[in-house]
């Protein structure tokens, strides 16, 4: 900060001398402006007094002339006196003509100074206002400057002195926060050592408990330390679940496409360059596609391996290599699936090099046939670096000595590094395979099924370029969380020493899980007193009772066989209302099949009938026409009627089924009801006996006025007051009770009373 302050201070210095300098120029050069003005007004002073010699000189001229005219008129009366006289005139008039000669000389040469002085005036003029107009803008800009500069140095020193007394305050605080940790760290350093002796103590206690007690430390063997259960991880648990969920949505999409991709290869074979509809196909392409159409039993296990794995990853177990015993199936059906690869592989190029010797392959074609050609080799030998690679994951399960856990970081690189160039492999077949696609669409003899089957093929191979860039990206931004989960073991050991000891560990876990499980049974919940008494009242006054509900099955029970008996009944009705039904039918079809024979015999008897009579035919004709069309009408009609009743019949019924069920709901309260009105008589007659106690034990006590001297006067006004108190509750309460005895009687005939109607209307429909 001081630094700065100097520099600005310099700064401002340097600044300050230049605007004095600009000034003392300023100043010069109105001084110099000033001098100018002088000279100039000296100037014009001459000037005029040229002017006015000029004026004079040329009115002594005119006098001269005008003199020499007269003389020159007098000459002529005289000549004699003229001669004797104009040798004078022309001396005099030599001398005047030379004078003036001088005096115009000198005129015109005061003209020509005067003249350059007032242009090298104005120049000097203009040049010295256009600097001094530059001089005032510069000096404005350096006052802008300047002012800037001040008022930014001022902000900055208040800045700079603010935050001095900020951090004189931050320091101070600092200070005393300071002081504060000397004695936290004292009183810390105390506390140290007074754990360090306790802790001293307690482990000396703790060491000679263990070697009495304790026959064996199994920490200290890794044969021993790996059957010891781990911590359970459950959060880690479930992100390798979700994870492998994850990678089971993306296999199944591979698996898919792949299919799709073997399928669509095969029909390819089969067409082009030769149609096996049309012509055979050579024996190469036919073992060619025999082997892609085998493609299923090789691509489908591997979705079967992924789903086994995804199943094996549960909450409750240890998810590491060792324990991932479904790995090593997953890798055998990928090595199957490797295997087919390798068997396919050597006809798919023989046929691509075929269909490069064929002569409908052009230039162009051939050269995406041989890029297909390589794409297809580095396709095979992606899939068997894949394999190499699970196949090591797969070890630790069976042989933990073939891969350690120092190479799980290796082997998960190598993977991610597998499926990217994976991904790339299938983005350059896509781009040749489009190549190719729409150079075949140009040969002459493709057909429309040779351009759908490229389709299809570019489809499966674009949802195989996907579903592989989905893979590799999925598997790279979680390679962290696969190399430290996976690489998760017992607490103390390194690793787990056999699959073998896994197992054991497994089923040391689930036991102890079992174990921890019974332990924490959950006691039976109990129901406060005063809960159970309203869940027992409610339960006496319940329209769910035990008795009501067995009633209620035993109608319902009743209703539904003698339904029963209705719908058998109903339904022989509608059989004979069918076959009926039908007998009409057939009556019918015959009436109308005999009206058309007989119209078609009148028709054969009247064949060369003029064209006059053309009229009354077509009428005819059209008679019988009209005629079958009443068969259909019929029919519709039936048609009609029978959804019409039907749909009356099932409005009824929902009609019959609602007041039913109301009636038994109505009925169900009115019991309720009936229970409560005699629980709540019950409770009343209970209350008029307490007050009958009650006003007897009041009346007894009036009766006696000897014993109340004997109790103080403060005692018996308390007394009756609290007797008072009881009786004016308890007839409160009867009145209440008697109010809701009435409501619910009220309630009661209004119930039965809407029951006996709906029973009434149900016995009329």
């Amino acid at each position: 900060l001081a630094s700065l302050v100097f520099q600005l201070r310099a700064q401002n210095q340097v600044l300050k001398k230049g605007v004095v300098d600009e000034q003392a120029n300023s100043a010069s050069l109105k001084e110099q402006l000033k001098m100018k003005d002088q000279s100039l007004r000296k100037l014009q002073q001459e000037m005029d007094s040229l002017t006015f010699r000029n004026q004079q000189l040329a009115k002594r001229v005119e006098l001269l002339q005008d003199e020499l005219a007269l003389s020159e008129a007098r000459g002529k009366k005289n000549k004699k006196s003229v001669e004797s006289s104009s040798q004078l005139s022309q001396e005099q008039k030599s001398v005047f003509n030379e004078d003036l000669q001088k005096k115009i000389e000198e005129n015109e040469r005061l003209h020509i100074l005067f003249f350059e002085a007032d242009e090298q005036h104005k120049r000097l003029e203009a040049e010295l206002r256009s600097r001094l107009e530059v001089l005032e803008t510069d000096a404005a800009q350096h006052q802008a400057v300047v002012d800037s500069l001040t008022k930014k140095y001022t902000e900055t020193i208040e800045k700079l002195q603010n935050d001095k007394a900020k951090l004189e305050i931050k320091s101070q605080t600092l200070e005393r926060e300071a002081k504060d940790c000397r004695l936290r760290t004292e009183e810390c350093q105390q506390q140290l050592k007074n754990l360090q002796a306790a802790l001293g103590s307690r482990l000396e206690e703790s060491l000679c408990i263990i070697n009495e007690k304790v026959p064996f430390n199994d920490t200290r063997s890794a044969r021993y330390n790996a059957l010891n259960v781990p911590l359970h991880n459950r959060r880690n648990q479930l992100k390798l679940r979700d994870l492998a969920g994850q990678a089971m949505a993306f296999v199944q999409e591979l698996v898919t496409a792949l299919l799709n991709f073997h399928t669509y290869t095969e029909q390819k074979v089969q067409i082009f360059p030769i149609d096996s509809a049309t012509d055979t196909i050579s024996p190469l392409n036919q073992k060619f596609s025999q082997y892609l159409h085998e493609n299923a039993s090789y691509v489908r296990p591997l979705e079967e391996g992924m789903l086994h794995l995804f199943e094996s990853i549960t909450e409750d177990t240890v998810t590491v290599l060792e324990t991932t015993v479904k790995l090593k199936a997953f890798s055998e059906h990928l090595a199957s699936y490797l295997g087919f690869l390798r068997k396919i592989l050597p006809y798919q190029l023989k046929s691509l090099e075929e269909e490069c010797e064929s002569s409908l392959c052009t230039a162009a074609l051939r050269a995406r046939n041989m890029e297909l050609h390589r794409d297809m080799k580095r396709l095979t030998a992606v899939f068997e670096k894949l394999h190499t690679y699970v196949s090591l994951l797969a070890l630790p399960s069976t042989r933990p000595e073939g891969l350690l856990r120092t190479n799980y970081n290796f082997v998960f690189t190598n993977i991610a590094a597998s499926l990217h160039g994976f991904h790339d492999i299938l983005k350059d077949i896509s781009k040749h395979y489009s190549q190719k696609a729409t150079l075949e669409q140009e040969v002459p003899t493709a057909t429309q099924k040779l351009i759908t089957t490229n389709d299809c093929i570019l489809s499966s191979v674009a949802a195989l370029t996907n579903g592989a860039g989905k893979m590799a990206s999925f598997f790279s931004n979680n390679l962290d969380h696969f190399t430290t989960s996976l690489s998760y073991g017992p607490k103390g050991g390194a690793e787990f020493i056999s699959p073998l000891s896994a197992e054991c560990m497994l089923q040391y876990k689930k036991k102890a899980a079992a174990y921890v499980k019974s332990l924490k049974k959950p006691c039976a919940d109990s129901v406060p007193y005063e809960e159970a008494l309203a869940n027992r009242r409610v339960l006496l006054s319940s329209t769910e009772s035990r008795e009501g509900l067995a009633q209620q099955v035993q109608q319902s029970l009743e209703k539904i066989a003698k339904l029963e008996q209705e719908k058998e009944h109903w339904m022989l009705e509608a059989q004979l209302a069918k076959i009926k039904l039908e007998k009409e039918n057939q009556k019918l079809k015959n009436s109308l099949s005999g009206h058309l024979t007989e119209t078609i015999q009148e028709r054969s008897v009247l064949p060369n009938i003029a064209e006059q009579k053309k009229e009354t035919t077509e009428k005819s004709l059209r008679e019988p026409i009209k005629s079958t069309s009443l068969a259909p009408d019929v029919e519709s009609r039936e048609d009609l009627i029978k959804t019409h009743y039907m749909a009356r019949i099932a409005e009824l019924t929902s009609h019959l089924q609602l007041a039913d069920s109301k009636s038994v709901h109505f009925h169900a309260e009115c019991r309720a009801l009936a229970k409560r009105l005699s629980l709540a008589e019950k409770s009343k007659e209970s209350l008029t006996e307490e007050l009958k106690l009650a006003s007897q034990n009041i009346t007894r006590l009036q009766a006696r006025p000897l014993v109340i001297l004997f109790f103080p006067q403060d005692e018996l006004m308390t007394t009756k007051r609290s007797y008072e108190d009881q009786l004016s509750m308890m007839s409160d309460h009867l009145c209440s009770m008697n109010e809701t005895l009435t409501k619910q009687r009220e309630e009661i005939d209004t119930l039965k009373m809407t029951s006996k109607g709906n029973s009434k209307k149900n016995k009329n429909r």
